[in-house]
């Protein structure tokens, strides 16, 4: 035991130990950097979703991506996708034949999330935000005239409700474009962070000749830019058709405020195919992205090696992280308009009342087909009779409809063939060998005249 004690009383009693390493460690923070950049990485998936795209992805170099990096090797290898899942629940219902389905797109999700900042934004006198407060005043007046009923007085302690009814937004689309990344404030804004980093990086170099932390973060700024253009990324964030007939309503389903109605006019994207096109197989990561995802992760690991061996003026690099994590936060949430996705809208009509069941009646009055497919998520139950009844002669309104647009494109399409046959007609009394070929439906009608019908009449 003596060795023991003896080394005990041999030792020094210095209580300015901790200071001195607290001041040393606030001089030149040692390690954090390092332990920084492996945290974050949900925020960099979320920023490169944003600004996915075009040939370049101006996602700031910041913490978190090391983590970001080996999280992508497992969803690129195992789950065969880059895009993150989307982080607003919604449905997109076929406005034909009512089939719901769950979305699983980036870019779906957040038009929805987002609808609120942008649902007046090609309509400067505010249409659907004035129905909406309309909607809410007659509700509370409603709700303060039952409130009178059962107690005089009461209908004054009444408060605004701060949801009422379902409000029904109908938008045509533009010329859609996939692959559009929004060349708005948050795109522009990393390459202007990017600068910024470079010159902070820049001035240890100048000052005391501390070239590492530069080299440090174009590295960074490199392989954050790389690790954004891989063209898987464009790939699933639109993975659909182009040019859709289809029309289909996006919501968050039962108890929502709104719905949003693109109208399919031929120009927009598919938005039914997009809600699953991002977890569809046929999009999956190719080996070319596996083997460039692990070879960015590897670049990264080696990054935060190499960061871990600088001591001196970490705080510089530490500003730089900061810097950066600040722009990926930005991007990450931040409410973009659609046609920052490629997919500008137009606002056509606005429908809504405080009753969920009149504002269906109104959109079906207006729109066949699309207020009955928003009926059963809406409506999940039995209908009383007198709804049943309303709904069953729209049912028969639009069949009507559709059959008269069937027969009017039948007549067009025997007119055009009947014309086409008199047309070859007048070549035979001519003499004229003339050949041809009518489409139209079913139908097709081919004839030859002039030397052919003078061979078969000498035979």
């Amino acid at each position: 035991m003596a060795p023991v004690i003896d080394n005990v009383v041999r030792r020094s009693f210095d209580p300015g130990a901790p200071s001195d390493a607290f001041r040393s460690q606030w001089k030149h923070p040692g390690d954090i950097f390092t332990l920084l950049l492996i945290i974050g990485g949900d925020v960099v998936a979320r920023a490169l979703a944003q600004l996915a795209g075009s040939p370049i992805t101006p996602v700031a170099f910041s913490f978190g991506w090391v983590a970001y990096a080996a999280a992508a090797v497992v969803s690129a290898v195992g789950e065969n996708k880059l895009m993150p899942l989307p982080d607003c629940d919604c449905q997109v219902i076929n406005g034909k034949s009512g089939y719901v389905r769950s979305n699983t797109s980036w870019v779906i999700g957040r038009i929805v999330r987002d609808f609120e900042s942008w649902m007046d934004r090609s309509d400067p006198s505010g249409r659907v935000r004035a129905q909406v407060d309309k909607m809410l005043r007659d509700r509370w007046e409603y709700d303060k005239a039952q409130a009178e009923k059962a107690e005089p007085g009461a209908g004054a302690r009444v408060e605004k409700p701060v949801q009422a009814g379902l409000c029904v937004s109908i938008y045509q689309p533009g010329q859609a474009t996939k692959g559009y990344p929004g060349y708005d404030l948050v795109y522009w804004m990393g390459f202007a962070t990017a600068i910024l980093q470079l010159g902070i990086a820049a001035i240890p170099c100048g000052l005391f000749g501390d070239w590492g932390i530069l080299l440090i973060t174009i590295a960074g700024i490199l392989l954050s830019f790389a690790t954004g253009s891989l063209p898987q990324w464009r790939a699933e964030k639109w993975a659909c058709r182009q040019n859709s007939t289809k029309s289909v309503i996006l919501t968050k389903g039962n108890g929502s405020q709104h719905a949003i109605v693109i109208v399919g006019n031929g120009k927009g994207l598919d938005l039914e195919d997009l809600a699953a096109g991002q977890t569809n197989v046929n999009f999956s990561a190719s080996w070319d992205t596996r083997a460039w995802t692990l070879i960015l992760a590897t670049l990264w690991i080696l990054l935060l090696i190499t960061a871990g061996g600088l001591s001196r003026n970490t705080w510089f690099l530490l500003a730089i992280g900061g810097i950066g994590i600040l722009q990926n936060v930005f991007v990450a949430g931040f409410r973009r308009f659609p046609e920052a996705y490629g997919i500008p809208l137009t606002l056509e009509n606005v429908i809504g009342s405080p009753k969920v069941m009149e504002t269906l009646y109104a959109v079906e009055e207006q729109y066949p087909r699309i207020g009955a497919s928003m009926r059963a998520t809406f409506f999940p139950g039995d209908l009383r009779p007198d709804e049943e009844e309303k709904w069953q002669r729209f049912a028969d309104k639009a069949k009507a409809q559709k059959n008269r647009r069937e027969q009017t494109r039948e007549n067009h399409n025997d007119n055009a063939l009947a014309g086409a046959s008199r047309k070859v007609a007048d070549d035979d009394k001519g003499g004229n060998k003339t050949t041809v070929t009518i489409k139209a439906g079913d139908k097709t009608a081919d004839s030859n005249s002039g030397d052919d019908s003078n061979q078969r009449a000498g035979a």
